[in-house]
């Protein structure tokens, strides 16, 4: 996500947090301006899982991903390139464009009037590593940001229960008879943002996993892929077909 939509977002957010907290009954209110914040964190967390779960899906590209993978390898097991590259650029995604890269560098590679066997294999391997290198930070994007609002969701809760918790205890040291209205206004607002707190930290943190595991999963899946469709160059060019 580009800095300047982050930007009107995160506005975005925080306006909307602070209309909420008005708008939010006596008990939530107690807990003080702080949810402001900790409601900004949750509505970025949630708007950054919506945005990573669009991009992971369109990295699979427009069609079936196995019956792609299948796709490929035959064509590729042919010896028909030319319909390989087709069939990466109709898929589109980051997996068909880690691979078209690769079959495209081959077949450049190939039509070169001094070609060779083991240069072409080469500049295959490093047109898929290449490729594999530009794909894989746009599948990662946000997900530092996710485990930051995690981390940082939990202390903003741990500060609230602390200054409702220092309310607390100041009503409690008056002289005379503890100042009940006081006292329960201070815990209301320790326990009203460590739940928040805790909630937003929660949600962040199973997102991040979730992310995290997808994305590698993902990336071992292009790996795998553009080792086999590797092979099956290497079996060719060593059968001479």
């Amino acid at each position: 996500m580009k800095n300047t939509i982050l930007v009107p977002i995160t506005i975005a957010s925080l306006v909307a947090s602070w209309y909420i907290w008005q708008a939010a009954p006596e008990y939530i209110r107690q807990g003080g301006p702080l949810l402001v914040l900790g409601l900004t964190l949750l509505f970025l967390a949630l708007t950054f899982a919506i945005e990573r779960f669009i991009v992971l899906w369109r990295a699979g590209g427009r069609g079936n991903v196995s019956s792609f993978i299948a796709a490929v390898k035959g064509a590729v097991h042919s010896g028909d390139i030319a319909a390989a590259i087709a069939s990466c650029k109709q898929q589109g995604g980051s997996l068909a464009n880690v691979i078209g890269a690769g079959l495209e560098s081959y077949r450049r590679r190939r039509a070169a009037p001094d070609a060779d066997n083991d240069d072409a294999l080469d500049e295959t391997r490093r047109a898929l590593q290449e490729a594999t290198a530009l794909e894989s930070p746009n599948l990662e994007q946000n997900l530092t940001a996710l485990s930051t609002i995690a981390s940082i969701a939990t202390l903003i809760g741990l500060l609230g229960t602390t200054i409702g918790m220092i309310r607390s205890f100041h009503a409690m040291s008056r002289a005379g008879a503890p100042d009940a209205t006081q006292l329960a206004l201070g815990i209301s607002e320790a326990l009203v943002n460590t739940a928040l707190g805790l909630t937003t930290a929660i949600i962040a943190t199973v997102l991040y996993n979730h992310f995290t595991t997808r994305v590698d999963a993902f990336n071992n899946r292009v790996e795998e892929t553009g080792y086999e469709v590797l092979k099956l160059l290497e079996y060719r060019e060593e059968s001479g077909a």
